[in-house]
């Protein structure tokens, strides 16, 4: 397994495997910004198999975390459609300490603010990523916790929550599939334990598959999940229903991202479930 090293900045966090010039990923953290991961490469290549900004949908970034209806504020469009801006909030983030790095181990943390359009703080947020480089594949795992000071109340929303933007194009295909089988548009806010896009991304020869894991320790496990006709997929407990975190009360996720840089058979894909499903609890 490779080892990896750790380059920071002020408001981001490189990796890169030992020798190489090319991060495996970047962190990105900017002043009044949403933090995401973008990009991430192939694993051994240079190819991203992320996306920042399409066309499409302009406020989305690589690898991030997005929600709709926060105490009936958005989090998710940025601002970006004029009919809606005003009810959008804003973001705030800072890296969490200095990231740590051992053999193939990285990471690092990222508390975020968001703030009601007034500039009024609504909720604090948490990222914790712990990167592992297993040669052929990566594995990304993210403890994603709110803090609320005052109640919050997340409404019920077709998305919202951890989601993964990939460089789709319809002219040169892909697909979406999850754990109970459904593929496609047959995917979309259906319940699975993982769900997964396999795809071509310019720079790279053949297929690449992104596999994003839902914890069983999570609310409303097998949680739904948004699968876009783009091929985004995220995790989505608002999917199912409206949910609340008290004044001075906390809720966190787990998620695993695993990175393949060509197809793998579904029991693999189990296999790696099955190893990320017996760490700890959320």
């Amino acid at each position: 397994m490779p080892d990896v090293i750790i380059e920071t900045g002020a408001d981001r966090v490189s990796v890169f495997r030992t020798g190489s010039s090319t991060p495996v990923l970047v962190q990105n953290a900017a002043a009044d910004r949403r933090p995401y991961i973008h990009p991430i490469v192939v694993p051994g290549g240079t190819a991203a198999v992320t996306e920042d900004a399409p066309a499409h949908h302009p406020w989305q970034h690589g690898l991030y975390v997005g929600l709709n209806d926060v105490n009936g504020i958005g989090f998710w469009m940025e601002g970006l459609r004029p009919e809606r801006a005003d009810q959008d909030g804003t973001f705030h983030p800072r890296l969490l300490g200095a990231p740590r790095v051992e053999g193939n181990l990285a990471t690092w943390g990222v508390s975020t603010e968001y703030r009601y359009p007034s500039g009024e703080l609504l909720l604090r947020e948490t990222q914790e990523w712990e990167f592992a480089d297993h040669g052929d594949w990566y594995d990304l795992d993210l403890t994603l916790t709110f803090h609320a000071d005052e109640p919050v109340t997340f409404g019920q929303y077709a998305y919202g929550g951890l989601f993964l933007r990939m460089p789709y194009r319809a002219e040169a295909g892909g697909t979406a599939f999850n754990s109970a089988g459904q593929s496609g548009p047959e995917a979309e806010g259906q319940r699975a334990t993982w769900a997964a896009a396999r795809m071509p991304v310019p720079g790279h020869e053949g297929d690449v598959l992104v596999v994003v894991m839902d914890h069983p320790s999570n609310a409303e496990h097998p949680v739904p999940w948004r699968v876009d006709n783009e091929l985004g997929i995220g995790p989505s407990v608002c999917v199912a229903g409206a949910w609340r975190i008290g004044a001075g009360e906390a809720r966190s996720f787990r998620h695993r991202v695993a990175v393949y840089g060509e197809p793998v058979a579904t029991p693999v894909i189990e296999e790696n479930w099955t190893s990320f499903s017996k760490r700890g609890s959320a």
